[in-house]
């Protein structure tokens, strides 16, 4: 009995510490490819309420975060927000998403200066829809993951696996390959 203690001990302690220091799923169902992405409505950290609707006939990319100000996030958010002039020559609107509340995307914008809405996905409802809404070290967060949505509103591609490090360069080359801007450009020339 007294060698079944120690056992018993660390299983129940490896147990806890897997919960509370791993990523474990909350919602996994996302969508696919080619499916009608989830519509939303949020705020905005200047308190703007913003919906996927708002961008109709504009490609959006959606991407979702853990937290603010935070390194990886940080890089991934100054990474776009860099890039932003390509992203408007390509028709192409930014949209962070995470599980922080207003005051915390007003304060992580303002601080690095970004130029596009965060939202604040408080309750966990549009991080749970697109499938990234996960528990991490012990927080329920949004895991690290990039939509882009097409001007009819479908998903046209999805990035699991998000390198913060030039993710912002990644997304513009697969915009231009999925035609981003192609009308915009026409549009342009028959003026």
């Amino acid at each position: 009995m007294k060698g079944l203690i120690p056992v018993v001990s660390v299983v129940f302690v490896t147990i806890i510490a897997m919960l509370l220091f791993t990523s474990v799923g909350i919602a996994n169902d996302q969508p696919v490819v080619g499916a009608v992405a989830p519509q939303f409505e949020l705020a905005d950290q200047d308190g703007l309420l913003r919906s996927l609707e708002d961008y109709q006939d504009q490609w959006v990319v959606l991407y979702f975060y853990p937290k603010d100000d935070t390194p990886g996030c940080t890089t991934e958010a100054c990474d776009f927000r860099d890039n932003i002039f390509a992203f408007h020559d390509l028709n192409a609107q930014i949209l962070g998403v995470s599980l922080d509340d207003m005051d915390s995307h007003k304060s992580f914008a303002e601080s690095h200066g970004l130029p596009f809405p965060l939202l604040a996905d408080t309750e966990g409802a549009t991080s749970a829809a697109y499938g990234v809404k996960t528990r991490m070290f012990g927080m329920t967060v949004a895991k690290r993951q990039t939509f882009i949505i097409d001007p009819d509103g479908k998903i046209a591609k999805h990035y699991a696996k998000v390198n913060p490090d030039g993710h912002s360069k990644e997304v513009l080359r697969d915009l231009q390959a999925l035609g981003a801007g192609s009308n915009v450009e026409a549009a342009a020339a028959s003026e």
